[in-house]
């Protein structure tokens, strides 16, 4: 029956968007070149590069190498094979969806459990720091002092969310074998380097041509889903839908008493990270500190988009979207409360006179309204704050015990 329903409403929606397309020619057209300017002037020539590297790095065996070397760390604070360090490095660089672009290549060689795989998804899914310096804080905002902020509470709630995914899947007993520790780990991680390379045997061209042809067949899939999903929003805004779709949005924003001129923002930000991010830039009369907050949660949260290209591409694995999808609700709660908190740091350099009102409206403000309303808005932060508290603490907690673990076997 569930099947069912489902089939009923995605035909649907295929065909009301077939029908808006219709309807609106000149709209979708101009969505449709925004998306596309989009992919070829931003995410075409800055992910293509780290797509090829990564397939050639693989073929030459520095993951496995990076995989020996790192699993001292990567085990005890995350629960994922040393070969994590190079999903997460290659995500920071690179930005989405470029870990999993990784994972998937790392399950289909069985390099990662599907737990394991889907925990690393879970922290290594980040936005990349030029996008957050160049093309938000100064491109979209204007104001270069924000990139440090925005870019520190991004990956701040991702360490979060990877100790907190650390227990996800817990009871599961199967796990990828631990590297063979006899001898010193770094002759240990040359010498898995010199058996990944002679195992993957291909000559140099071959590899580079094989790099060169899968990356190019993922670009075109991101490309797809960028016009697509530009299309689909502007449709929802010149088909009338949008109340519909945001008042979720306006209710919750209303209880946490943000500006409501960021509704539209959060809508766009729902189905489409660059152009959702835009609009909370903006949204003119919102105070600066919600814009940056909401902002930062569309970054966190990533789009739809980016979930529809990273389903495809790991499509061929067993590695499952639920768990993808937790964690990015969690990264973007907590990448929200993460920028309340470090924003004010910020003030000097942004001027103080727009960082002041950061938490104007949030539980500062509690004591000035209605007690029926202090109870409801209270409620609703008692709810996120503890949260973010107790994460923190189980992270110190986790790493601490992941220093000693790692001084422990270093003596061994």
């Amino acid at each position: 029956m569930r099947g069912k329903f489902s089939s009923l409403a995605l035909a649907a929606v295929a065909v009301m968007l077939t029908l808006a397309l219709v309807i609106y020619p000149k709209d979708s057209l101009e969505a449709a070149k925004e998306g596309m300017n989009l992919f070829f002037t931003v995410v075409f020539p800055s992910l293509l590069p780290f797509f090829i590297l990564s397939e050639m790095l693989l073929g030459l065996g520095v993951v496995h190498f990076i995989g020996v070397l790192f699993t001292p760390l990567m085990r005890p604070l995350f629960n994922v094979p040393g070969e994590g360090a190079f999903v997460l490095s290659m995500g920071l660089a690179a930005g989405y969806p470029m870990d999993a672009v990784i994972t998937a290549r790392f399950r289909k060689s069985n390099m990662c459990t599907r737990v394991e795989g889907e925990r690393m998804l879970a922290f290594s899914n980040t936005a990349d720091p030029l996008f957050i310096w160049g093309a938000v804080a100064v491109g979209m905002f204007g104001m270069p002092a924000l990139g440090g902020t925005m870019a520190l509470a991004h990956y701040l709630a991702a360490f979060l969310v990877g100790l907190t995914f650390r227990f996800y899947g817990i009871q599961e007993t199967e796990r990828t074998p631990e590297p063979d520790r006899k001898g010193n780990i770094l002759s240990r991680a040359i010498a898995a380097l010199i058996k990944a390379r002679r195992e993957d045997g291909r000559p140099m061209g071959q590899m580079l041509g094989d790099a060169i042809k899968d990356s190019m067949k993922t670009m075109a899939l991101i490309c797809g889903y960028i016009m697509l999903f530009a299309t689909l929003a502007r449709m929802i805004e010149v088909t009338g839908l949008f109340p519909y779709i945001g008042a979720p949005f306006r209710w919750l924003f209303e209880l946490l008493d943000i500006d409501t001129a960021l509704v539209r923002a959060a809508v766009i930000g729902l189905l489409e990270l660059d152009l959702g991010t835009l609009a909370a830039s903006r949204a003119t009369g919102a105070p600066l500190v919600q814009q940056v907050a909401i902002a930062g949660a569309i970054i966190a949260w990533s789009g739809l988009s980016v979930h529809g290209q990273v389903a495809s591409v790991l499509s061929g694995t067993d590695i499952r979207m639920g768990p993808y999808v937790a964690a990015r609700l969690l990264h973007a709660v907590l990448a929200f409360i993460s920028t309340l908190v470090l924003l004010p740091a910020a003030g000097p350099a942004l001027g103080a006179a727009r960082v002041l009102p950061v938490l104007g409206g949030l539980p500062t403000a509690l004591w000035q309204m209605p007690f029926w309303e202090q109870l409801i808005r209270g409620a609703g932060w008692s709810l996120i704050i503890p949260l973010c508290l107790a994460l923190i603490g189980a992270g110190a907690a986790l790493v601490t015990g992941g220093v000693r673990w790692v001084f422990f076997h270093a003596r061994r």
